[in-house]
């Protein structure tokens, strides 16, 4: 499963790290966020290296649906009720000022990576819910209109429409960006101590230490697996499907997302808690959608993204925890990588340089709220109803009862395991406990992986692993 992104474009190698550095700032992760910062900070005139565990935009970068916009959905009046006009207001014109940051870097820099400005909207076919949203956009001062039609084939009673955002090629933006950058790659960071990052062949002593890896791994100070849970959703690129004008995504937890991308049409849905996938099908009712909205399209490419989800909906960026002054977070970016990265990348770099930034206060890792407590009880509860699964008995099945293209927790004569059996008969056994917290994991038949569903960390079914937090794969010994 390769996205659109990496189908049509190729990322330009660099070298590993193989020796002892120096820096005034050292950035763990070369996907949006961490690319974008190193460039804020050299900028800015700090000496900056960038550390990839294996090839820039490798991560989320090459899932997403590349979408610059300050609108998250039908997010505005609910950001008033809950986080109050102050914040809501900070919250939009971060993003706003990220999606202009966005299109001042590619002209200052050149960048040709089929960059357009273009509208946003958010549709729904609740038509008072619609002119609330309108409403309070405007009271944040957002340019937004009210729009009766849409050029998407869904039953909607209109759409709000945010003017002036962008959609582009994440890939050759990444790219060129990275270029001007010290970047290594296939240097998976194994150790942070104090201002020493260590990789399997080299370190870096940085001033600096910023984690812009998706999901923070060092769990120790910071608790940050507590504060955040992972999901998944799932696009698809279909030719023959006519043009669109804008981004569309829907309210509502079955509402789909839309974008053009030259000849693709990309549709995007069927969001779902990472490791609450046991049935599977999602790609296919993503398909069956397509075809009763898009007869006659022709699928070109199928693919899958990860967000991380913080319990008030914001993004944690800023010092990683209290008591490491020198070590600095990004994540938490939900289902808007490219602005959050942006947002990152302006916080971080103001606030290592000294200087004053007025939105950094609503994204510091170090706030905390009551209105808080509910999700992270729930998040709580996924994570040790996680844990204290793997210590029950499950009836055995022997690996001759799977049938091929299938997975099973079975017992062995060492204790329990994930074996998964493809259509040749070959058959893969891993360790079913998560290295990260030791969750027992579950299987994702879609793609085909074994998914931690207390804290999202992913691995396919020889043992690899995927998506952290978990720093190790589950290979059976």
């Amino acid at each position: 499963m390769e996205s659109i992104w990496s189908r049509t474009y190729s990322l330009r190698k660099k070298d590993a790290l193989h020796s002892d550095v120096a820096a005034d700032a050292a950035v763990i992760g070369g996907g949006m966020a961490g690319i974008l910062t190193a460039y804020q900070l050299e900028r800015a005139g700090m000496r900056t290296v960038v550390l990839e565990a294996e090839r820039i935009g490798s991560g989320q970068t090459k899932g997403t649906t590349a979408k610059i916009t300050s609108q998250h959905g039908m997010f505005c009046r609910s950001f008033i009720e809950k986080q109050g006009i102050d914040t809501a207001e900070k919250y939009v014109w971060a993003n706003q000022e990220a999606v202009e940051e966005f299109k001042k870097t590619v002209q200052r820099e050149k960048i040709d990576c089929d960059l357009e400005e273009t509208a946003s909207y958010v549709y729904s076919d609740n038509e008072e819910e619609l002119i609330q949203e309108s409403e309070a956009a405007g009271k944040l001062g957002v340019c937004a209109s009210l729009e009766k039609k849409v050029e998407i084939p869904v039953p909607c009673a209109g759409a709000v429409r945010f003017e002036h955002q962008a959609q582009f090629h994440p890939l050759k933006f990444l790219d060129a960006l990275a270029e001007g950058l010290t970047v290594y790659e296939n240097s998976p960071v194994t150790e942070v101590e104090e201002q020493f990052v260590r990789t399997p062949c080299g370190s870096v002593r940085a001033d600096s230490i910023i984690f812009a890896l998706h999901y923070p791994f060092i769990n120790f100070p910071g608790m940050y697996f507590t504060r955040m849970h992972q999901a998944r959703s799932y696009v698809l690129a279909l030719e023959g499907a006519g043009n669109i004008e804008g981004m569309y995504i829907g309210s509502g937890p079955d509402a789909l997302s839309f974008r053009q991308y030259g000849k693709y049409l990309l549709i995007g849905g069927r969001v779902h808690r990472t490791g609450e996938n046991k049935e599977g099908g999602k790609y296919e009712e993503l398909r069956n959608r397509a075809r009763i909205l898009y007869p006659g399209s022709r699928e070109t490419a199928c693919w899958s993204a990860q967000d991380c989800i913080t319990a008030d909906q914001i993004p944690f960026i800023g010092q990683y925890a209290p008591g490491r002054p020198h070590w600095f977070a990004a994540s938490g970016f939900q289902k808007w990588g490219m602005t959050s990265s942006m947002v990152s990348a302006m916080i971080l770099s103001d606030i290592i340089c000294g200087r004053q930034n007025p939105y950094a206060d609503i994204f510091s890792p170090e706030r905390f709220s009551a209105e808080e407590l509910p999700q992270i009880m729930k998040d709580g509860g996924k994570a040790v109803k996680g844990l204290i699964k793997r210590f029950f008995h499950i009836p055995g099945e022997t690996v001759n009862l799977i049938e091929p293209g299938h997975a099973a927790v079975v017992e062995t004569a060492q204790g329990k395991a994930g074996v998964y059996k493809t259509e040749e008969n070959k058959v893969f056994q891993v360790d079913i406990v998560c290295p990260h917290l030791g969750c027992q994991l579950v299987w994702n038949p879609d793609e085909r992986t074994w998914d931690c569903p207390c804290h999202g960390s992913r691995f396919d079914y020889e043992g690899n692993l995927l998506e952290g937090p978990a720093q190790e794969g589950i290979h059976y010994e």
